[in-house]
């Protein structure tokens, strides 16, 4: 595969060892990272949401169960969901709306393992708002600084 920002790029080359020509693609799968001729990493981010919402869905139950800590279940994000969908990122580049696709992620397992809470004015049983979920996640040790840090300002 010719990488380049060049549209045309792919199209020059071929490629030819001992007389055996290589096919031309416009990507593939290396080491769990998938690389485009044109150097865009769009399409990998969307690997990774899938395979983290794969990986997600396989324990949700768990990370519901009132069997379980939330200590437990947060190690269980920390060590399964979180590592599979940030495969590679230091090499991301994110613009805004990936940057919201992963908040929306996160914010969805951490509704997951934190569970709904009763409003205090009605006492029925709602979702967690964003800004709740930000201050249980960012507060105290309960997530690595690493993690993210990004949403709670302390990523480095």
């Amino acid at each position: 595969m010719v990488m380049s920002r060049d549209q045309n790029a792919g199209r020059i080359h071929s490629v030819r060892i001992d007389n055996s020509a290589f096919e031309r693609v416009e990507e593939f799968k290396y080491l769990g990272t998938t690389l485009t001729n044109q150097n865009s990493i769009a399409e990998e981010i969307k690997s990774r949401f899938r395979s983290g919402s794969s990986c997600y869905h396989s324990v949700q139950n768990l990370l519901s169960s009132r069997l379980l800590s939330k200590n437990l279940k947060i190690k269980i994000h920390r060590t399964i969901i979180f590592p599979v969908v940030l495969y590679g990122c230091e090499t991301w580049l994110l613009s805004l709306r990936e940057e919201r696709k992963l908040r929306v992620f996160e914010n969805m397992v951490w509704r997951r393992i934190f569970g709904p809470r009763r409003d205090e004015v009605t006492g029925e049983w709602r979702r967690l708002h964003n800004e709740e979920l930000l201050t249980q996640y960012c507060a105290g040790d309960k997530i690595e600084k690493n993690e993210m840090g990004w949403a709670c300002g302390t990523y480095g």
